[in-house]
């Protein structure tokens, strides 16, 4: 506890500082909601400036074109290996099963509803893994990228 006495200002204002803080709670809350995705958007920017840049100045020194074309390749966002929508939907037959569990064992039918959707999303993924295979126009890819190397 603090003990304040009648004539200590400083400790008067810590005190109702502190006593007023919970109203300044909402307001970082938004302050947070506003400055994490301004932050996140900066830092994506500077990131693939940096990198554009880079291949920039590389290709300048770069005599063959081709080697030029190799390095844009490696700055690609693309995944690599195609999807798996088995896998994918085998977590997400999981995860709803859990919520669905969660909702009949303690919160209620919003949440078994809830799970009963995830789980059939998750449901669906796996019979679209079978049903849509991956291309073998990848693969033919990937194998005359390895066989040019």
């Amino acid at each position: 506890m603090l003990l304040i006495k009648k004539n200590d200002k400083f400790a008067l204002h810590l005190k109702n500082l502190i006593m007023n803080i919970g109203e300044l709670v909402p307001i970082l809350g938004i302050l947070t909601g506003i400055i994490v995705p301004i932050a996140v958007f900066i830092w994506l920017y500077h990131e693939n400036k940096n990198k554009y840049n880079a291949v920039i100045e590389i290709s300048k020194n770069l005599d063959d074109p081709s080697k030029a074309e190799e390095l844009i390749k490696i700055f690609e966002e693309r995944k690599k290996g195609p999807l798996d929508y088995r896998r994918s939907g085998v977590i997400t037959l999981f995860v709803g099963i859990g919520i669905y569990l969660v909702g009949y064992i303690s919160f209620g039918r919003l949440f078994e509803a809830a799970g009963a959707l995830v789980a059939l999303i998750g449901a669906g993924q796996i019979i679209a893994g079978y049903l849509y295979p991956n291309t073998g126009k990848e693969l033919t890819d990937a194998v005359e990228e390895y066989e040019k190397k």
